[in-house]
């Protein structure tokens, strides 16, 4: 071997890295870090994740609305509260886990300072995941409330979308830390943004139904994650049982689950070398 060549990690190293997560309750001790952290601005942080999705709630809603009376027997502001509510809680989780995780993990080098103390890697990724849906669920709670003072619920149904928000924000987590343990720098980012959160987002039934698109397409759109979130929420919010409800929250569970752990291989191969 050459001096300029460097011995290649053993397969079975690699291997090791996608072994399955060992997790502690120790995670909660870095949750609550993260928490006391974001305490510090809590009101805007809620008034940011809280602004945009009721703006073009309430701007699409009742503009478009005038010349859309009715989308699938409700009103279109109606209709549109539902997805406003998943889409919102996707942001708020997606955002937290690319930016504010990739800050911790490579920027200010948290993870590193962290695992100093005796705290596996394993528990700080899986409390990245609980916080970043932590708080997409308490975004998307401010959500509901508003637009349950709009009175665009129709029963107290409405309230048990609050678990399936927390559910839909560890699957974005989950999916977000993907490509944090993936990225060089924040650029990166909007390769996942444009690719595959601003169409998934268009194809899921947020704005208009599913059924308006091409058929060939909507075998495709059927199977995103955030069109399971909206066919459990929009129901939950009109006042009715979600139809096939354990097929949802079952894709929802398993992309979580997968995802975290394809996530946390990728980030125990860049920082555990």
């Amino acid at each position: 071997m050459s001096r300029t060549e460097t011995p290649s990690m053993p397969p079975a190293a690699k291997l090791s890295h996608f072994a399955p997560p060992q997790l502690s309750l120790r995670l909660i001790a870095v949750w609550r870090r993260n928490f006391l952290v974001w305490k510090k601005l809590a009101l805007p942080s809620i008034v940011g994740n809280l602004a945009d999705p009721v703006i073009y709630m309430l701007g699409l809603g009742y503009g478009l609305g005038l010349l859309v009376p009715e989308v699938e027997g409700v009103s279109y502001i109606a209709f549109l509260a539902g997805g406003t509510l998943a889409y919102s809680t996707m942001n708020a989780a997606t955002f937290e886990a690319l930016y504010s995780g990739f800050s911790r993990m490579h920027v200010q080098k948290t993870w590193e300072a962290i695992m100093n103390a005796p705290i596996a890697l394993d528990d700080i990724v899986a409390a990245e995941l609980v916080w970043a849906a932590s708080k997409s669920c308490l975004a998307g709670v401010a959500i509901l409330a508003v637009i349950a003072a709009f009175g665009f619920t129709a029963s107290p149904l409405a309230l048990a979308a609050i678990p399936v928000v927390f559910l839909t924000g560890l699957c974005f987590a989950a999916l977000g830390l993907i490509m944090t343990a993936l990225a060089p720098s924040y650029d990166f980012f909007m390769y996942y943004f444009t690719l595959f959160i601003t169409p998934m987002t268009l194809l899921s039934g947020v704005f208009f139904p599913q059924g308006q698109l091409p058929e060939s397409v909507q075998v495709i759109a059927s199977a995103l994650p955030l069109s399971h979130a909206v066919s459990l929420i929009r129901p939950l919010l009109l006042g009715h049982v979600p139809a096939q409800i354990g097929l949802h929250l079952g894709v929802l569970a398993l992309i979580t689950v997968l995802a975290f752990w394809l996530a946390l291989g990728l980030t125990r191969r860049r920082l555990l070398k």
